[in-house]
């Protein structure tokens, strides 16, 4: 039975963003606590939803505009966040408190995009998990991009319970959408 292009693409898309889901859960840890949440979408709908509300944000910067543009683009987008707002008990005093305990203490907010402050150790942790997953994207041939816009709607949107997320739009087309953004 032939398997038509459009869908050998989707699985494979899907296959890869599962992958990607694996390699940020398995990404080193700083003390070995894991703070990362992880999640796949892959409905129209739901790819639409978020790029309006991309949409809706270009008060925030026109880059908002533009990267809804490729999200709208995209057949997949990888969510992968962080619970920063505690900390890993190291007192390094990178998030500006003079110890954790005194970090725990702080009242977090909400900004315009994330919530905080974050624990310095996470958001590395964040660091490494992105890595590991576009990594994968890459090597198996699919266009990623990580995005902070995609993230911050997917944070108003509550798609994702984490206090910092960053999106990575994937696609499989003659043409990587993510390059030449205008």
């Amino acid at each position: 039975m032939p398997i038509h292009q459009e869908e050998a693409e989707r699985k494979a898309i899907l296959d890869v963003a599962g992958l990607m889901l694996a390699s940020a859960r398995t990404a080193p840890k700083a003390r070995g606590i894991d703070g990362i949440s992880t999640l796949i979408l892959s409905e129209k709908k739901e790819i639409e939803a978020l790029a309006d509300e991309m949409g809706n944000l270009k008060h925030l910067g026109a880059f908002f505009e533009r990267d809804a543009k490729n999200l709208r683009n995209s057949q997949v987008v990888v969510l992968i966040g962080v619970k920063g707002t505690r900390s890993k008990g190291l007192n390094c005093g990178a998030c500006g408190f003079r110890n954790c305990q005194d970090f725990e203490k702080a009242p977090k907010k909400d900004g315009n995009a994330y919530t905080g402050p974050n624990c310095i150790f996470f958001s590395i942790d964040l660091g490494i998990a992105l890595g590991s997953a576009v990594k994968i994207a890459s090597q198996m041939g699919i266009d990623n991009r990580i995005m902070f816009t995609i993230g911050t709607a997917a944070k108003r949107l509550g798609i994702l319970d984490a206090d910092v997320i960053l999106g990575i739009p994937l696609s499989a087309t003659g043409k990587n959408p993510y390059f030449d953004r205008g």
